[in-house]
């Protein structure tokens, strides 16, 4: 009898397991080391020094001329930052989440960037990518087997002028889509802090922070958040409040 019972409590015990790992789950916030809290500390410390030296610089201009209503006008949203948002993300038909209008590393990417009041920027190919899911599995594989770095749209502007970038994209192949090498070879990322955010449905973030890592060596690249795309699709209040938590974890 004993064993009887035993034999249907493993069975009920294996059933609940293979149901959960089926269905997707509310988010959770990745833990912070200590060391990551310090490097975003310090440049928020100097985002926070340039601008009590930008009042400071203001305040000697007006005390020694008159200025006109056009030239005190405030500045636009990406003066002063020093924090950017960089995410390629893709829409149309996903893997486990059917025809998308947002790709799932967007819907994170916005998160982040209103959390942080940061400036965004999406890493976008001048070829779009198929809409078919497995048209665009074909062409992601050989990017990835060529090691293509496909054309992007766009630039950034000044981007001397952001001390944290915070990079997203999903897991392709077990790695970055190649526009994200594309990206990271259009710029100088020395002594900014990056830090990587990724979608995946899986495979979490398959090795591809160290790989960040290892392709800026003159970045500090902190360790990133995984999240599985049909989670950021299906829980975005959920999604939202565990990025908000790593984002605290972090210190913004």
């Amino acid at each position: 009898m004993k064993h009887k019972i035993a034999v249907i409590a493993s069975a009920l015990f294996m059933a609940l397991t293979i149901t959960a790992c089926g269905a997707s789950e509310p988010a959770s916030a990745p833990s912070v080391a200590e060391t990551d809290k310090a490097a975003v500390q310090e440049k928020l410390n100097k985002q926070d020094s340039n601008t009590d030296e930008t009042k400071a610089d203001d305040k000697q201009s007006d005390n020694s001329a008159v200025t006109t209503q056009a030239e005190t006008e405030a500045p636009t949203d990406s003066d002063g930052k020093n924090i950017l948002v960089a995410y390629f993300s893709r829409a149309d038909e996903n893997y486990n989440v059917g025809t998308i209008d947002k790709g799932n590393t967007q819907i994170v990417a916005e998160y982040i960037a209103s959390e942080v009041d940061a400036d965004s920027f999406h890493i976008e190919t001048v070829t779009p990518y198929p809409a078919d899911y497995d048209d665009c599995c074909d062409v992601a594989k050989k990017e990835l087997a060529d090691k293509a770095r496909p054309e992007l749209n766009g630039t950034v502007d000044n981007m001397e002028q952001y001390d944290i970038v915070f990079l997203g994209y999903p897991i392709w192949w077990g790695d970055m889509p190649m526009a994200v090498y594309t990206f990271m070879d259009s710029y100088d990322f020395s002594d900014k802090v990056v830090i990587p955010f990724n979608t995946h449905e899986g495979s979490g973030e398959s090795g591809t922070y160290s790989a960040i890592g290892s392709y800026l060596p003159n970045a500090q690249v902190l360790d990133g958040m995984a999240i599985q795309g049909k989670t950021a699709q299906e829980f975005s209040s959920d999604t939202q409040q565990s990025v908000s938590d790593w984002l605290d974890g972090l210190g913004f």
